[in-house]
């Protein structure tokens, strides 16, 4: 083994482990090693992946605090949502989701969804409720409704339920990193430390892979 990668090697065992020692984060506690890591979508980027769901209060609660957090990642590092879908109640706004990202309306009401759910109580488990509601922010109703049910959307949330199960997210709000760690506030006691955590888990995956680049490089 070269220098270069000897040194990577330590920093991977040592270094991650002491930078993660103050949060006392270990595997199968803090974290899970999700055992069929699920490919990347961002190529170059280390991803990182919010499960939630409009219909959870924990994620309106969490919702001001991860944007804030997205906004300062590393350069190396992207951000992305990913509604799932826990009950029936929760398929129509999950869709929703994608029918506004497909539009380029997201960022327009993702913010108004939530607090049409959790603050004025207005029912959008139901796709009458969401196509009304939808109709009411400006959005052209006819449309909205034509890409919800398009072939499009359906491969998206088809594509949606088939990561949830990859990932084996069995509640939300849960970050996924690089689709091969799992972390949440239940595990580590709070969303602050959550957040904390998938920084670790950040720089965890950024020494792998200048590991597997190294190991994977011709030798001189």
């Amino acid at each position: 083994m070269n220098q270069r990668r000897a040194t990577l090697v330590a920093l991977l065992g040592l270094g991650f482990m002491g930078s993660c020692a103050a949060r006392a984060l270990e595997p199968g506690k803090d974290y899970l090693v999700i055992k069929n890591a699920a490919p990347s979508q961002s190529g170059p980027k280390i991803e990182v992946i919010e499960a939630f769901s409009y219909m959870c209060p924990h994620c309106h609660e969490l919702e001001p605090k991860i944007q804030a957090w997205a906004k300062k990642l590393p350069a190396d590092a992207v951000y992305r949502r990913l509604p799932v879908v826990f009950r029936d109640s929760w398929a129509p706004i999950a869709r929703a989701y994608y029918t506004l990202e497909v539009m380029g309306q997201l960022d327009k009401v993702h913010d108004k969804i939530f607090e049409a759910i959790h603050k004025q109580n207005i029912d959008l488990a139901t796709e009458n409720g969401v196509f009304d509601w939808i109709g009411k922010q400006g959005i052209d109703q006819k449309k909205f409704v034509e890409t919800y049910k398009s072939f499009g959307v359906t491969s998206k949330v088809n594509r949606g339920n088939q990561l949830t199960r990859s990932y084996n997210i069995s509640g939300v709000p849960a970050l996924v990193i690089e689709g091969k760690y799992q972390t949440s506030a239940s595990q580590v006691g709070g969303y602050d430390k959550m957040l904390a955590a998938a920084d670790e888990l950040i720089m965890l995956s950024r020494v792998e892979r200048k590991l597997a680049g190294e190991i994977g490089a011709k030798p001189k």
